[in-house]
């Protein structure tokens, strides 16, 4: 049985609603949600304006000028005994030299 217009709209808005409450939930939480949606029922993700909802979701406050957050790196050493638990935080750049942060995939 096909869905009235106006059911199918309502529908599609529940959708986005739910997609968009879970967008908000923090990355490791957003993944486990995701990652339950059974595979066949994924595909519904297709008609909802995915990437409009994640850059508002995602978008941050952030405006030109503004300082940028403050976050930690772990330390990537060719010898991985001796990174344990040692970290780069952004912060411990700020006023000594400019940091340019490129952020992308080359494979």
């Amino acid at each position: 049985m096909l869905l009235g217009i106006g059911a199918a709209a309502g529908l599609w808005a529940l959708l986005c609603g739910v997609f968009y409450v879970a967008m908000i939930q923090p990355p490791d939480r957003f993944g486990r949600i995701i990652a339950g949606i059974p595979g066949p029922l994924r595909i519904v993700m297709a008609v909802l304006p995915f990437e409009s909802m994640w850059n508002l979701a995602r978008g941050g406050s952030l405006a030109p000028g503004d300082p940028a957050p403050d976050f930690c790196l772990a330390v990537a050493h060719a010898d991985e005994s001796d990174s344990a638990g040692e970290c780069v935080r952004l912060s411990s750049f700020r006023g000594a030299r400019p940091v340019v942060l490129v952020f992308g995939s080359y494979t």
